[in-house]
C-alpha cells in the first residue's frame, strides 16, 4: 500500500476559518497552535497568540524524546540564536560602529555572542563534530529550524542518502549526548538483572 506524500493532519481545530488566526498559507507549513496562557502583547494587553509547532515540541508529544531531551536541544537553539550563527545575517543598524574599536568589555555584546559561539562548538564537539550526522543534523534542524525531512534529503554519507526515519534517530541520539552534555541527566539509569 503506498504511502501518502503529505502528513498534514486533516480536521484539525484551526482549520476552520478563525477570524484573526493564521492564514490558510501558514497552516499549510506545519502545525500551529494557541499558547496556553495568554501573555501580554506590545501595549500590554492580554492576548492568545499563536505559535508553530517545532520539530522539539512535537518528538515529545509523540513520545519520541524526552522532556531532558527537548530541554537540551531548546538551550542549544537559544545559543545558536544568541551566537549568530544562523544563515540569514543583517547589521544592526542601531548601534554605531567606531573605528579602531577591536575591545569589548563583558557587558558588550561581542563577549556573549563569542562565550556563546564556543558553548555552541563544544556541544557540537560532544555529539562528534561538525562533520558528524549527529553534529550536522543539530546544527541544521535545531539551529537552523530546518524540518528533518530538509535535512534529511540533503544529506548523504558514502554516498547513500539519510531516510527520514534514521534522520529521526540521528536526532534522537544527538539530543541524548546533548542533554549528558549540558548536565541534564545526570547519570545514566543502568540496570542490569
Amino acid at each position: 500500500m503506498p504511502r501518502p506524500h503529505s502528513r498534514r493532519v486533516t480536521n484539525h481545530p484551526l482549520d476552520r476559518n478563525l477570524e484573526g488566526g493564521p492564514t490558510p498559507e501558514r497552516r499549510s507549513r506545519g502545525i500551529v497552535e494557541r499558547v496556553e496562557r495568554p501573555i501580554a502583547d506590545e501595549c500590554g494587553r492580554p492576548s492568545r497568540p499563536y505559535r508553530a509547532v517545532d520539530t522539539l515540541a512535537a518528538m515529545e508529544r509523540r513520545g519520541s524524546i524526552t522532556g531532558g531531551m527537548r530541554q537540551a536541544g531548546e538551550d542549544f537553539r537559544a545559543r545558536f540564536t544568541i551566537a549568530q550563527l544562523d544563515p540569514l545575517r543583517a547589521p544592526d543598524l542601531s548601534r554605531p560602529r567606531e573605528r579602531g574599536a577591536s575591545r569589548f568589555t563583558a557587558d558588550e555584546p561581542g563577549m556573549r555572542i563569542e562565550g556563546a559561539r564556543d558553548a555552541v562548538w563544544r556541544a557540537i564537539q560532544a555529539v562528534g563534530g561538525p562533520a558528524s550526522p549527529a553534529g550536522s543534523c543539530l546544527w541544521h534542524v535545531v539551529g537552523w529550524e530546518q524540518s528533518l525531512k530538509e535535512w534529511a534529503l540533503g544529506q548523504g554519507w558514502s554516498g547513500r542518502r539519510v531516510s527520514q526515519e534514521t534522520a529521526s534517530g540521528i536526532l534522537i541520539a544527538a539530543l541524548g549526548a546533548l542533554e549528558m552534555h549540558f548536565g541534564i541527566k545526570r547519570a545514566c539509569d543502568i540496570s542490569i538483572s
